[in-house]
């Protein structure tokens, strides 16, 4: 045993190449996932070019969200590689991995060139990503956690979690640029590939850096350590893991104390709030994303700080902190974004309200990542307008077989049916709807476009703000709480599987699920039910059952 721990001692890494690489590692994940979910309505336009335009947008977020369901399967498998080869060979398998798909996804044909093909191979591309990044954030956080001292763990492991946001800054930084230097038409057109082909330069720094570092000490004692039921390294990590309750039990905890509300808190915070000030407030994509890296910008110093307080005071009352924020922020919020992002929509909102009557066995839900539902009956033409349009409406029932139409204030639109017709007679048709709800919103003071000279960009941008301060709290010390919960042999597969169930399943799919909820209800605040509910899940639970940990060595 002695000779074991001597001889994991001989060789420390400096802790600053421990974080550094680690973090870098952990940016080049944010960049991956950042860069993918901004350009949502570029991957829609290249590859799902034959969906209708919500159908084609919801599409392309769930492609994003896609790549974090198979998150839990990298953990799984990559979690039992670095708890039986190590956490350093499991590291670099993930980063090459991810790499390597999100370089692919520059290089791939569009629609247009290959049709479905091409569609399934940016899906393709999406699932290898997903499934390396299932390793990846363990393996960064786990490798600082178990080489830095007991009394700064949660400051150094703060620094993994601040990546995130840098991550995210270097993503949007990446696309002003090139939007400006490029210009809009050549962006759009092949500009966005350069964002997909300059994530190689991240990962040849992340690779760089993680092999100039030794193993975790902690691992290379379990591997110096006679293997028996209680010692060594596991040889039957899901069976240690899942199947003993005292294990599965941590698990269980760890997912419904913190995971949930991560998933929620800092995905709301950085990715559904671009998509709702873009699509439901129309507001110019330059603005949002200048006003978001501002608030990564602002909020990436807030990590450091709440990892360091949670050294001081506690993982759980900074984590509460970051949970009791986001869930009183949500609701009011959002209707105060609406109030400073475009006053003009607000006002139409309130002044002349719309409503659709329809037989509600003719509406279908706006929601087809297929493409198979063709949306062309009455009432599926008239709200899929409306989504697009991102008009909050109230839906109202008429008699069975009556066709739909719409109210704006006073103005009555009729709408009418496209079943049976072709593609080219379905656009005509749309547009005999679609020309006079025009003029009837333009009458009633709709915006076609959020008008910038109007946007309170102060105020929106403390909204946002707001946001980011309670994902820096939550967030910060996370990684830190989590694997101190969690004996050595199983750490890997028992920390990254509940982190990327909540951060892949709950997180991943947060925005797509939100975005149909509210094309769905006619509501564009009724999605916000989804984030609110998991964050008080967590926070109901981290409050009762949640230990805190901040004291506890990692050697068990």
């Amino acid at each position: 045993m002695a000779g074991a721990k001597q001889a994991a001692e001989q060789k420390k890494p400096h802790m600053g190449l421990v974080v550094g690489a680690s973090a870098a590692a952990s940016a080049f994940e944010w960049y991956d996932f950042y860069i993918f979910g901004t350009l949502a309505q570029v991957i829609s336009a290249k590859f799902f070019t034959g969906l209708p335009p919500t159908a084609g947008y919801i599409a392309a977020l769930a492609l994003f969200g896609t790549g974090f369901a198979f998150r839990p399967l990298g953990a799984l498998i990559f979690g039992r590689v670095g708890d039986l080869l190590g956490r350093k060979s499991a590291f670099l398998i993930t980063v090459i991995m991810m790499g390597g798909a999100t370089f692919a996804i520059g290089l791939l044909p569009t629609f247009e060139q290959a049709g479905i093909t091409a569609s399934l191979l940016v899906i393709l591309a999406r699932i290898i990503q997903g499934t390396a990044l299932g390793g990846v954030y363990g393996g960064a956080a786990i490798s600082v956690a178990e080489h830095a001292p007991q009394g700064v763990r949660g400051y150094l492991g703060s620094y993994v979690q601040t990546s995130a946001p840098i991550g995210l800054l270097v993503a949007l930084l990446m696309i002003l640029f090139l939007r400006t230097v490029l210009g809009t038409e050549a962006f759009d057109a092949w500009g966005w590939r350069l964002c997909f082909l300059a994530s190689f330069g991240l990962l040849a720094i992340s690779v760089f850096m993680r092999m100039k570092m030794t193993e975790s000490p902690l691992f290379a004692q379990l591997e110096g350590e006679a293997q028996g039921e209680d010692t060594g390294v596991s040889k039957a990590v899901y069976s240690e893991t899942f199947g003993k309750w005292p294990n599965l039990k941590l698990v269980l905890l760890a997912f419904f104390s913190m995971m949930c509300a991560q998933g929620a808190v800092f995905y709301t915070a950085y990715f559904y709030v671009q998509v709702f000030l873009e699509k439901s407030l129309k507001i110019d994509p330059k603005i949002s994303g200048s006003l978001m890296m501002g608030v990564v910008a602002l909020s990436a110093p807030l990590y450091i700080l709440a990892g360091w307080l949670s050294d001081k005071i506690g993982r759980k009352p900074v984590m509460l902190a970051g949970m009791i924020i986001g869930a009183v922020f949500y609701f009011p919020g959002f209707h105060a974004m609406e109030a400073a992002g475009n006053p003009a929509l607000a006002k139409a909102s309130i002044a002349a309200p719309v409503v659709v009557y329809a037989d509600p066995a003719d509406c279908a839900l706006q929601f087809d990542p297929i493409g198979k539902t063709q949306f062309k009956s009455s009432c599926d033409i008239a709200k899929s307008f409306l989504a697009n349009a991102g008009v909050s409406y109230k839906n109202k029932a008429a008699p069975a077989g009556t066709p739909a139409y719409i109210e704006v204030g006073t103005t009555k639109v009729q709408a009418v049916s496209a079943i049976g017709q072709s593609a080219p007679e379905t656009i005509k048709t749309k547009a005999l709807f679609e020309t006079p709800a025009k003029a009837a919103l333009v009458a009633a003071g709709y915006p076609a476009k959020a008008d910038s000279a109007q946007i309170n960009k102060p105020l929106l941008f403390g909204l946002m703000f707001i946001m980011g301060i309670a994902a820096a709290l939550l967030y910060g010390p996370l990684a830190t709480a989590a694997i101190e919960l969690f004996p050595t042999k199983i750490r890997y597969t028992a920390m990254s599987v509940p982190y990327h169930v909540g951060v892949g399943w709950i997180g991943g799919f947060l925005p797509v699920t939100v975005f149909a909820i509210v094309s769905g209800t006619g509501d564009i605040f009724a999605g916000l039910w989804y984030p609110f509910i998991f964050t008080a899940i967590s926070l109901v639970a981290a409050l009762f059952f949640l230990p805190e940990t901040r004291k506890r060595s990692l050697d068990f």
